[in-house]
C-alpha cells in the first residue's frame, strides 16, 4: 500500500490497483448492498462493475479496467466465489496480468500477494522459506518460518496471484496441488500445517503460446477453472483500450494528453491487426504474418514511446515519424524473415492506402 514512507500519490511510478483506484473502490463499497462472500471487500456484482465500468447512483463513474465480453468477467468473478482457483489463459497482451491485479484488488483490497513465475522460481516462493539466522539459533519454529505470498493469502483469507504459471518448473507448479485441493499447506519440518481460511483463493495467469515450456500436469489443471481472454474483438475496442492505457501511463510519466493522436493510435492498431490476422481490414489482400505477437500491450508500448518522442523531441503532436520506429521494432523480431514480411506489407498495403503517405514515408525512412 502507498504510504508517506514509500512514496505517495504521483511519486509512485505505478501505484497498485487498490491505490490508483481507491476512490472507485470506496464508492462501490458504499453503494454495494448485495451479499458478499466471507472476507470479500465487495460483492461479486460490485467486483464485476469495477472491472467493466459503470455509473453509481451517486454519480460516481467507474472506469472500465477490461474491455471485452461481460460474461468472461462474470465467470472469473464467480469462480473466485467458489473453492475453485482461477486460471486466466491467453496470448500475450490480452490483459491477463491487468485483470488478475484488479480482481485481487476488488476482492481482497490487496493485489500484492504475488508470485512472479520464471524458469528459476523456487518451491519456497510457493510454500515457505526460513529465516536462517533464527533457524540456526533456535531450530525450526513458526518464528523462523518465512511465509510465501500463497501461504499468507491462505492464513489471512485473501487472494494470491501467480503470474506466468507455465514458466515455472513442473515440480514447483505441482506444489500447488495440495494447496488447491486440500486447502492446506503441510510444514513437515514442524509436523504442522497451514490451513486456508474462508476467503482464500488463487488467480494464475498463463500464456497459451508457452504450451510445451512447462505444461501444466492434468492433476494441477483440474484444480483450476480456466477462462480464456481473447484479443479485442473489433478495431474500435482495441483503439479504446490503447487510448485509455496510453493516457494512464502518460499521466504517470508526466506526458501531456494528446487527443489529436487518436488517428495515429488507430493507424498503429490497424497495422497490428492486419499483420496479426494475415489479411487487410477490407478482406481484399492477404499479407504474411510476422513471428511476433503484435499484441495490444505492444501497441500501447509503441504509442507511449511515440508520445514521449513527440513531447521531448517534437512539438507535442503525435505523428507517423514518432511511431514508425516502434512499429518496426515490434514487427521485425526475426531480422531475416520479418524484414521481408514488413517490406512487402509496406509496398503492397501501406503505399496504396489513401491518407497514409506520411506514414509510408516515415516507415521507409526507419526501414532503410
Amino acid at each position: 500500500m502507498t504510504t508517506p514512507e514509500n512514496g505517495a500519490g504521483t511519486e509512485v511510478l505505478r501505484p497498485h490497483a487498490e491505490d490508483a483506484f481507491a476512490h472507485e473502490l470506496k464508492a462501490l463499497a458504499a453503494a454495494d448492498d448485495r451479499p458478499r462472500p466471507v472476507r470479500w471487500k465487495l460483492s461479486p456484482w460490485a467486483v464485476a462493475t469495477y472491472l467493466l465500468g459503470g455509473e453509481l447512483p451517486d454519480g460516481t463513474v467507474i472506469t472500465p479496467k477490461y474491455v471485452g465480453p461481460r460474461r468472461i468477467v462474470e465467470v472469473a468473478v464467480t469462480t473466485l466465489a467458489t473453492d475453485r482457483a482461477l486460471l486466466l489463459l491467453g496470448v500475450p497482451g490480452t490483459a491477463k496480468t491487468w485483470v488478475s491485479e484488479h480482481l485481487a484488488a476488488a476482492v481482497s483490497g490487496d493485489s500484492t500477494l504475488l508470485v512472479q513465475g520464471t524458469a528459476g522460481t523456487p518451491e519456497e516462493a510457493m510454500r515457505y522459506g526460513w529465516n536462517y539466522a533464527r533457524l540456526l539459533a533456535h531450530g525450526p519454529s513458526r518464528e523462523a518460518l518465512v511465509p510465501s505470498p500463497v501461504m499468507r493469502a491462505m492464513t489471512q483469507g485473501m487472494t494470491a496471484r501467480v503470474e506466468e504459471l507455465t514458466r515455472i518448473p513442473a515440480d514447483v507448479q505441482d506444489s500447488l496441488i495440495t494447496v488447491l485441493s486440500e486447502k492446506t499447506l503441510p510444514i513437515p519440518e514442524l509436523g504442522d500445517e497451514a490451513q486456508a481460511v474462508r476467503g482464500f483463493n488463487l488467480i494464475a495467469t498463463a500464456n497459451d503460446r508457452d504450451r510445451g515450456v512447462n505444461e501444466l500436469s492434468s492433476a494441477l489443471r483440474r484444480r483450476f477453472n480456466t477462462v480464456v481472454l481473447p484479443l479485442p474483438a473489433t478495431a474500435d475496442d482495441e483503439v479504446d483500450i490503447v487510448a485509455r492505457r496510453v493516457d494512464q501511463m502518460g499521466r504517470a510519466l508526466d506526458l501531456p494528453a494528446a487527443p489529436e493522436g487518436l488517428a495515429e493510435i488507430r493507424r498503429v492498431v490497424t497495422v497490428f491487426r492486419e499483420l496479426r490476422g494475415g489479411i487487410t481490414d477490407d478482406g481484399r489482400t492477404k499479407v504474411k504474418v510476422p513471428s511476433g505477437t503484435l499484441s495490444t500491450a505492444e501497441a500501447i508500448s509503441v504509442v507511449t514511446n511515440g508520445l514521449a518522442l513527440a513531447t521531448h523531441f517534437g512539438d507535442g503532436v503525435l505523428r507517423p515519424s514518432d511511431v514508425a520506429a516502434g512499429i518496426l521494432g515490434a514487427v521485425v523480431r526475426d531480422p531475416a524473415a520479418d524484414t521481408v514480411v514488413w517490406q512487402e506489407y509496406l509496398e503492397a498495403v501501406v503505399r496504396e492506402r489513401d491518407g497514409w503517405k506520411d506514414f509510408y514515408r516515415a516507415c521507409r525512412e526507419v526501414t532503410a
